[in-house]
């Protein structure tokens, strides 16, 4: 990866976070899934990274976004790219654009299902010049075995693997910063798991 991913050189897509696919999230738990997806929502709110939200046929059986999403990025969500059956975001127009008006070379990327919504695009953006880092804790999969198929092709073509929290530290950078406080509140009030006795 030739660059560090911060605030200033990074865009954040989610892709497919639906009611109805979300319902197809087994291998981890998809509560879990969720919360993590809005904990990137809330962190690209707080450092102001630009979004791309999409969605798929978001009158059938993938039902709508999460409602969540238009409470924390009223803007992306509004913006958002519906698309009509194209399966690969990245080979749909309307997407590739919105990525592309973001300038940012650095690409957040999370999407359900992670067999068939993340993994093309994630690929097919590292083969376009860009860095990918996928947030696996953000997307699942209905199969495990689909899953880690799918974790295995991204890595052999240069899309870097990571977790919600690993993310977030990476964009922070520091702590003791106005926005690195927010941050460290945000993975200690919804990412991470309470400390105590």
């Amino acid at each position: 990866m030739s660059k560090l991913f911060t605030p200033e050189n990074s865009a954040l897509l989610l892709i497919d976070h639906q009611v109805g696919t979300m319902q197809l999230i087994k291998n981890i738990d998809v509560a879990q899934a969720k919360r993590m997806s809005l904990a990137l929502a809330k962190a690209a709110k707080i450092l102001g990274i630009p979004t791309v939200l999409t969605s798929s046929q978001e009158e059938r059986l993938q039902g709508p976004l999460l409602p969540e999403l238009e409470e924390i990025l009223p803007e992306a969500f509004a913006n958002r790219v519906k698309r009509e059956g194209i399966v690969n975001a990245w080979t749909d127009a309307n997407f590739k654009a919105a990525v592309e008006a973001t300038g940012r070379k650095n690409l957040i990327m999370a999407g359900v299902t992670t067999d068939v919504c993340l993994v093309f695009p994630a690929i097919d953006a590292v083969g376009e010049g860009y860095n990918v880092q996928a947030v696996m804790d953000a997307s699942g999969s209905p199969y495990e075995l689909s899953e880690d198929m799918s974790r295995r092709r991204m890595q052999d073509a240069g899309v870097i693997l990571t977790a919600t929290n690993t993310m977030i530290a990476e964009l922070a950078q520091n702590w003791g910063t106005e926005n690195g406080q927010k941050l460290i509140q945000l993975l200690f009030t919804e990412v991470l798991p309470p400390i105590g006795n």
